[in-house]
């Protein structure tokens, strides 16, 4: 059994049921790519007080014995999408601008689209240079993003876009991503079944 944490910005209400750590393995398939098969992932989530999940992921191949091949790392963030005010730090180190009271549930619960969920951002930094800003919703359980930006350093592989979906079935934290790279059309990429960790 689990428990929600108590202690979130009401902000992360939404994604609270994703805070913790999550292990499992997956599989990675993806168009003409040389490798099928299986990996190992673990994925944490957690906040520091702010009003975003703190994010990391990091993935690899099992091999023999105790030998792992990393893939690539993923670190970022997570939050609802809402208008920055004058109450909130930023950009960079610039400190508010006035002091407003803590947002509450009622505050946030104007933030519901017209689909009964939240529009939220997420940020990711690769460890390979690539970073995307996915754009997306959370209904429930379940959340769907896609990119809106992907940038890369000139040496990185090409990677124009993905699609995540994310969703909590029977305690386990199910994951699918699609992309295009390598010159494909967004297409499945990799998926994976999490179980969180104790």
């Amino acid at each position: 059994m689990f428990d929600l944490p108590t202690d979130l910005p009401a902000d992360l209400a939404p994604l609270s049921w994703l805070v913790g750590v999550w292990e499992g393995t997956g599989v990675i398939d993806y168009a003409d790519h040389t490798y099928s098969g299986e990996f190992t992932h673990r994925v944490s989530f957690s906040h520091d007080g702010g009003d975003y999940l703190n994010y990391s992921a990091s993935a690899w191949l099992n091999g023999e014995g105790d030998a792992r091949t990393p893939l690539v790392s993923e670190m970022g963030y997570w939050r609802l999408s809402r208008p920055a005010t004058d109450a909130d730090p930023g950009p960079g180190l610039l400190p508010p601008v006035t002091s407003a009271p803590a947002r509450t549930v009622d505050d946030v619960e104007l933030l519901r689209n017209a689909e009964d969920g939240f529009d939220i951002e997420v940020v990711l930094v690769h460890s390979d240079g690539v970073s995307e800003l996915y754009l997306g919703q959370i209904r429930g359980p379940r959340i769907d993003i896609a990119t809106d930006a992907v940038v890369r350093p000139a040496g990185a592989k090409t990677y124009a876009a993905a699609s995540r979906m994310y969703g909590l079935v029977d305690g386990h934290l199910l994951w699918a991503w699609d992309m295009a790279a390598l010159g494909h059309e967004l297409g499945a990429h990799a998926s994976a079944r999490l179980a969180r960790a104790e």
